[in-house]
């Protein structure tokens, strides 16, 4: 996903994708460990869009400290 499709969600639904992503990135390192990964490149997408939430999350909290 894009940066923008992120900074249009809440934080709720920001919150439940991460865990979503982040659990599709453990069953993925479960399957790279038993040797059955169809998509190495998905790992690197996977880890992007949470850091991508992340830094949403982050922002969000910044600036609404400041106002």
């Amino acid at each position: 996903m894009k940066m923008k499709d992120f900074e249009n969600l809440t934080e709720d639904d920001l919150i439940v994708k991460e865990k979503q992503l982040k659990k599709d990135l453990f069953d993925m390192e479960s399957h790279r460990q038993m040797g059955r990964v169809e998509k190495p490149a998905s790992f690197r997408n996977l880890r992007r869009d949470i850091a991508r939430i992340l830094t949403v999350l982050k922002e969000r909290q910044i600036h609404g400290n400041q106002s």
